[in-house]
């Protein structure tokens, strides 16, 4: 098995911290210059216990002993930046100067971890948090939508996601490009997501969400200790996938992925299956054979995926952590209808718990996630609960082409869409003084009253 990064694993260490003359005049004089003296030690010594006590690795190699890595701490940064020093990048060769690395599905990336771990250590303001950063990434095709208000709501589903990354300090990455043109539909994400993977070596996690999913409890982080010993996060149910054996016992819109070299490994893998490999036709018959209720032939993502972890668990199945309590991502047709209750029940909630009912600035959400908490403890998880569902995903709506699953109308996955887009809008406008009267009217706010709802 592949070693996975230190990186994120290694816990902070913490470091110990560390007559008179005749004139009265000369006394003040000197116990100020040794209060001064003292004030600039006390900040120097502070300063590099900070950085060497923030470190996410024991290693020592990762200290800024050199000439380059001292260099950057010492460059001024960007004034809007909150750490990170973005106005240096080393001369010393990476895994940028080399001419054969390449960012395509077709040539596999070998020693990612260490390539990457070399990346830090020249870049030493990166290290710190490195276990918890995450890049969101999500997309779609680079023509108008088909659909006439198709690019209206991939436009909503952007703004939902921008809002999110924006509260919780996530970068965004949102691509509307075919990277690869034989690796089309929903293949098209490997592409971007390699490509991702290079472009952000400090990125621990990159989370790929679908355009058609929505975030809808902007509160919620996902729970990152509960996946420290996994490289793949997704959600399904391990019942359907190892008993029943069903390509419908995962979800592949939704998944949070490791940056490592196992991860690399995973995808060069999972990519053989898709349709720039001569090998396309092959897994589409061998996919259709060994899932009962896969109706056709073509090789998916989503089968491909779920056999890895049914015929090569050992393998695979080990470092990928089956989500499946919470709405990792959720159907759609099982959740819209609870949001009127849901709401109702959040506005109790808020109408006996004055903590919440205050106004505060929108950078500081997250205190507040944890008052909810305290109230939520008896809500549940997924379905049949009362907390909001984390990400409803509109699979087989299809907004852009409006060809959806003729299961449903289009109607009423517009009138779904709506609803749970306006849902997760009104948690992020309240913080803004507003919010719409009306989960169907997208246009409609009313100014929010103080000490809303009491």
């Amino acid at each position: 098995m592949v070693v996975t990064p230190q990186l994120h694993q290694t816990s902070y260490t913490s470091m110990a911290k560390q007559n008179c003359r005749s004139k009265i005049s000369s006394v003040f004089s000197d116990g100020f210059l040794f209060v001064g003296g003292s004030i600039v030690a006390l900040i120097v010594v502070w300063a590099l216990w900070s950085f060497m006590s923030a470190s996410p690795t024991a290693d020592p190699s990762f200290l800024p002993t050199s000439a380059t890595q001292k260099s950057a701490l010492e460059t001024p940064r960007d004034p809007v930046d909150t750490g990170f020093n973005l106005r240096f990048d080393p001369p010393d060769p990476t895994y940028y100067d080399d001419p054969d690395m390449s960012y395509t599905m077709e040539k596999p990336m070998k020693n990612w971890d260490e390539k990457r771990k070399q990346w830090l250590k020249l870049h030493p303001s990166f290290i710190p948090g490195i276990e918890n950063r995450i890049l969101m990434i999500s997309g779609s095709q680079s023509t108008p939508c088909k659909n006439p208000i198709g690019d209206h709501l991939l436009l909503r589903f952007f703004k939902n996601k921008v809002d999110y990354c924006r509260i919780h300090g996530y970068d965004i990455f949102y691509n509307n490009v075919l990277l690869q043109p034989k690796m089309w539909s929903f293949w098209a994400k490997m592409p971007a997501v390699k490509a991702a993977m290079l472009a952000h070596p400090e990125t621990e996690w990159i989370w790929w969400v679908d355009s058609d999913a929505a975030f809808t409890d902007m509160d919620f982080k996902l729970p990152l200790d509960r996946y420290k010993n996994h490289n793949f996060v997704l959600h399904g149910w391990e019942k359907l996938i190892y008993e029943e054996q069903s390509w419908t016992s995962i979800n592949a819109g939704v998944f949070l992925i490791r940056n490592c070299q196992w991860s690399m490994d995973l995808m060069e893998t999972w990519s053989k299956m898709g349709p720039q490999s001569p090998e396309y036709d092959k897994w589409g018959e061998i996919l259709h054979r060994t899932f009962k209720d896969k109706i056709f032939k073509e090789s998916d993502d989503q089968s491909g995926l779920a056999y890895l972890l049914l015929k090569e668990k050992d393998k695979w199945g080990d470092k990928m952590y089956v989500e499946g309590e919470y709405y990792f991502e959720g159907y759609w047709v099982e959740i819209v209808g609870t949001l009127d209750n849901i709401t109702d029940k959040y506005l109790g909630v808020e109408k006996g718990e004055e903590r919440l009912r205050r106004r505060h600035a929108e950078r500081v959400s997250e205190s507040y996630a944890k008052v909810w908490d305290e109230h939520l403890k008896d809500a549940g998880y997924g379905r049949y609960s009362w907390r909001r569902p984390f990400i409803t995903h509109f699979t087989g709506c299809q907004p852009c082409s409006g060809d959806h699953n003729q299961m449903y109308s289009g109607e009423t996955c517009f009138d779904a869409m709506q609803k749970a887009l306006n849902f997760a809008d009104n948690q992020v406008l309240r913080k803004y003084g507003y919010m719409h009267k009306d989960l169907l009217d997208s246009s409609d706010v009313f100014p929010v009253p103080f000490n809303f709802p009491a």
